[in-house]
């Protein structure tokens, strides 16, 4: 960070002081102070098609709401019913339209029990087909009607249900959205990003299908992953859709029975490794920059393999991270502070939590790095505080417990490997089974990114029945939902009704009698990204530092009030999802100027984002959230 000794940036006071600017900055009064420019405001728009052009093109196509006016001036009278709506008008229809497929969607579960995806797969894919379908004619209507019902679609386009459109979408595809860059384009990709119409983009999830949330190496069919999540940087930070591009890297898959399938929309052939993979990965990188020099990249459900040394490789000359390394393991350094929080302790004893963690994919290694840089940086910030920390967890991979004892660990792994005379004190040895490790270690903290669903067997539950915590917590990471550990109705019914669940997919609160309610925290990495982006795109920073992603989980952990915290809720309501990416982002803008890499955006130059107070930083980030409004459209021949 900028400073390194504010050490308890999330001392009480710092806490009650987020959540006071989070209730009253709706309430501030900006006028008298300095005025910034609304970059995403009500501007006409000049385009240089007409009649039934504009109804075919899905960013300026209104349907039923073009004006008469309009009408006349894009030759579309006559091409449209005669009755002007009202965008709420539509959203009306289409939510009635949408309602009643879930009743026909209803009934056909009830006909096709035998189907081989079953019938919530049938539910799932028919939702998203209708979305998909209103996002090719009509963008701006997609987005709002996705704003106005978050909570109820995010699951659609993006977890849990993108793992099954990204599993079909051979099958499933009918247009191209975002490019396509493949190993049989090597020496091509300079010329090729000027195929994209987008003058200007300034977000891009990329994404080389190897490793699709839990569900293995998909190929080119992970292209849905970086259309969900940009889907998500849309609605939930208000990045223009017309500046955001999915990507897909196709450098061949490993998966048998794509390379078989006649259907397969990919390279059959194996995947490009060492040199050759990275050499593909370097022209991607050079070309995007090359022509949009202030883009933003987000790497995407990367193989382990390859994940962290990508990172590393760019993280220092690119604006880039990688949401399964940095922002997971934001999302669960939140989630472990706020269950320090919920446990009625001070946040200086999370040097002191005990941690299982099942898993040592990217994904996991990140959460752990996360972890143990901000228990050093609580325990004074200095080597020994850093060595002191590793001793607080514990790391469970398929082979078992991970110690020195082991041969060929991975590098990555390495530092979090226990002495093999501590787990010989503790009653352990080198490949315990998670059981064992929990039976030993009575942790405070259950951690799960493994993919393995189930992993939290009933005899695991039990074992941490036995946890030295008044308040033991469970994090089940793994998606998609089927991927998950255990479910919230294991955790409960087993460990008990005093537990912190938090989970990667949705699930239901669970009832636990007499009022009482089990708490599901969804962990969602979208609580972070999207104002990871965000903060990094109007800061004008021409990296993506750590100081920054801590900076964004540190607001995410004060997001809850202590009421909420004390009842259970570690995570807010993604229905809050545009407000959290507003403190988010905020928040990543304030640790960017106060690192000195803030260089400005557009008409806020960095000696004026210098000058900004934090509210005039939440008003600066509002302003420049794109909202679904219908603009006023103006023809001009070209």
């Amino acid at each position: 960070m900028g400073n390194f000794s504010r050490q308890m940036r999330l001392s009480s006071a710092l806490l009650k002081r987020l959540q006071s600017q989070r209730r009253t900055v709706a309430a501030v009064n900006v006028s008298g102070s300095r005025s910034f420019t609304t970059t995403e405001g009500h501007r006409p728009t000049i385009v240089h098609k007409r009649s039934l052009d504009i109804l075919h093109d899905p960013w300026f196509n209104k349907g039923t709401a073009f004006s008469m006016t309009e009408r006349d001036r894009l030759d579309l009278r006559g091409l449209l019913p005669p009755n002007v709506m009202t965008s709420e008008q539509q959203i009306e229809r289409f939510i009635i339209f949408f309602s009643g497929l879930q009743i026909v969607v209803a009934d056909l579960k009830r006909l096709q029990l035998s189907a081989r995806d079953g019938p919530s797969d049938t539910n799932s894919l028919a939702k998203w087909r209708i979305l998909n379908r209103l996002h090719d004619r009509n963008e701006t209507m997609y987005y709002k009607v996705l704003i106005d019902n978050i909570e109820e679609y995010a699951p659609i386009v993006y977890t849990p249900t993108v793992g099954l459109v990204c599993q079909k979408y051979s099958g499933l595809f009918r247009r191209p959205r975002g490019m396509y860059f493949s190993a049989a384009d090597r020496g091509e990709m300079m010329s090729m990003v000027y195929n994209w119409p987008a003058d200007q983009v300034d977000m891009i999830v990329v994404t080389d299908g190897s490793r699709i949330l839990g569900l293995g190496d998909l190929g080119v069919q992970g292209i849905g992953i970086a259309i969900g999540k940009l889907d998500l940087y849309v609605a939930a930070a208000g990045i223009n859709p017309q500046r955001v591009l999915p990507v897909m890297i196709d450098v061949g898959t490993n998966n048998e029975k794509l390379l078989e399938d006649p259907l397969y929309l990919g390279l059959q052939e194996h995947r490009l490794d060492g040199d050759e993979y990275i050499a593909v990965i370097d022209e991607f990188m050079e070309a995007v920059f090359t022509r949009w020099p202030h883009v933003i990249v987000q790497f995407e459900d990367f193989q382990s393999k390859w994940a962290f040394k990508l990172l590393q490789r760019y993280r220092n000359n690119y604006r880039m991270f990688n949401d399964d390394v940095q922002g997971t393991a934001g999302v669960a350094l939140a989630g472990l502070l706020g269950a320090v929080r919920a446990q009625g302790r001070p946040m200086i004893d999370f040097p002191k939590m005990k941690i299982v963690v099942a898993g040592a994919g990217s994904a996991g290694i990140g959460v752990l790095n996360a972890a143990r840089k901000t228990m050093a940086r609580m325990l004074g910030d200095t080597e020994v505080a850093f060595e002191s920390a590793r001793s607080q967890f514990w790391v469970v991979d398929a082979n078992g417990l991970i110690t020195e004892a082991r041969e060929n660990i991975d590098p990555d792994a390495r530092p979090f490997a226990r002495k093999v005379k501590e787990t010989e004190r503790q009653g352990l040895t080198e490949g315990a089974k998670l059981v064992e490790v929990v039976q030993q270690v009575k942790p405070d903290v259950l951690l799960g990114l493994s993919a393995v669903g189930g992993l939290f067997s009933k005899e695991v539950l039990e074992a941490l029945k036995g946890s030295t915590s008044t308040r033991p917590a469970i994090f089940a990471m793994s998606n998609p939902t089927k991927n998950a550990e255990c479910t919230p109705e294991e955790a409960f019914s087993i460990v008990g009704d005093n537990i912190i669940f938090g989970s990667g997919s949705p699930f239901n609160n669970v009832d636990l009698g007499n009022g009482h309610v089990g708490h599901s925290n969804q962990a969602n990495n979208m609580f972070l990204f999207p104002g990871i982006g965000l903060g990094t795109l109007l800061s004008g920073s021409k990296i993506v530092s750590d100081g920054m992603l801590q900076a964004a989980a540190e607001c995410l952990a004060a997001y809850m009030t202590e009421e909420e915290v004390l009842q259970g809720i570690i995570y807010p309501s993604i229905s809050r999802i545009r407000d959290i990416t507003k403190e988010v982002a905020a928040a990543v803008i304030t640790e960017a100027i106060e690192e000195d890499l803030a260089e400005g955006y557009r008409e806020m130059d960095a000696r004026e984002l210098y000058k900004l107070n934090q509210d005039e930083i939440r008003t600066y980030v509002m302003n420049n959230m794109w909202s679904p409004e219908y603009p006023t459209l103006v023809y001009q021949k070209d």
